[in-house]
């Protein structure tokens, strides 16, 4: 498999997915339950709008190719708009979809955790849990 063989659409596909998971594991290990709030909560992680504020957190920690992978995905063409983002966000969360789902397939599943971290502020948050 030549991962630059694969679309744009298929690697945005799959790293929805890779980061739906993410979030679904967060929010079960801060203990939350129950499928309606669950549902509830992992909204504020993966609306479009979200996500381009959290890959706009990430971006300055990004190596040169996962800044070539994120801007191919940011730049490809097509797509629904939601009504509850602006086209930029929209784009830059589809980028956002195409790098974790380029770094799932590359099997660097320690940068996923830490560019997810990075993203959601997760190690802040349970600082100030802990306080």
């Amino acid at each position: 498999m030549n991962i630059y063989e694969i679309s744009t659409e298929a690697l945005a596909y799959l790293g929805d997915s890779v980061l739906e998971i993410r979030v679904r594991e967060l929010l079960v290990k801060k203990g939350i339950s129950g499928s309606g709030r669950l549902n509830s909560a992992s909204l504020s992680y993966v609306k479009a709008s979200e996500q381009a504020a959290a890959m706009h957190r990430i971006a300055p920690f990004l190596s040169e190719e996962e800044s070539l992978v994120f801007k191919r995905g940011r730049n490809m063409s097509g797509g629904n708009v939601p009504k509850s983002a602006t086209m930029s966000e929209y784009r830059t969360a589809t980028g956002m979809e195409v790098l974790f789902g380029y770094l799932h397939l590359l099997g660097r599943v320690e940068r996923i955790d830490e560019l997810f971290k990075k993203a959601y502020q997760i190690e802040e948050e349970q600082k100030e849990s802990e306080k």
